[in-house]
């Protein structure tokens, strides 16, 4: 009897019981999924009650900063120094001094301002002058 009738079955029973099985490890991830998309929606509502959160929070923290530099009257960053002239814009200075040109048009060639210019042909010039004193001096 067992092979007349349960064995000529046996594959169909197999299959039956695969496609039972494969069912039942469909509605579980099925399952699975809606729990997972529920969990993406649910703490989505916390995540935009946390940005509110950090929003204030950091909205407070820039008044508070607002008001601590108001209070040390200090408003912005103070500005860059200007940088100084360099040796090559001195060394230029000179030149155009000793071909004649006026300190006007010196300071408007170089972009630099005039009194910078007439301060430095000074200082040039009684470095060139005392250098002739001593001179004269140590002759003596």
């Amino acid at each position: 009897m067992l092979e007349r009738y349960i064995l000529p079955l046996a594959p169909y029973l197999l299959a039956a019981f695969n496609c039972a099985l494969c069912v039942f490890f469909f509605l579980c991830l099925e399952n699975e999924i809606r729990l997972l998309k529920k969990g993406v929606t649910g703490p989505g509502k916390l995540k935009d009650a946390s940005l509110q959160d950090l929003k204030a929070k950091v909205e407070d923290l820039s008044m508070r900063l607002r008001d601590a530099e108001a209070r040390a009257g200090i408003t912005t960053l103070p500005a860059a120094p200007k940088a100084s002239i360099n040796l090559n814009k001195r060394t230029q200075v000179i030149r155009m001094s000793r071909r004649g040109e006026p300190a006007e048009n010196i300071a408007a060639y170089l972009s630099i301002p005039r009194k910078e210019v007439e301060l430095l042909l000074k200082i040039h010039g009684l470095i060139l002058n005392g250098s002739n004193v001593l001179n004269s001096s140590s002759a003596n």
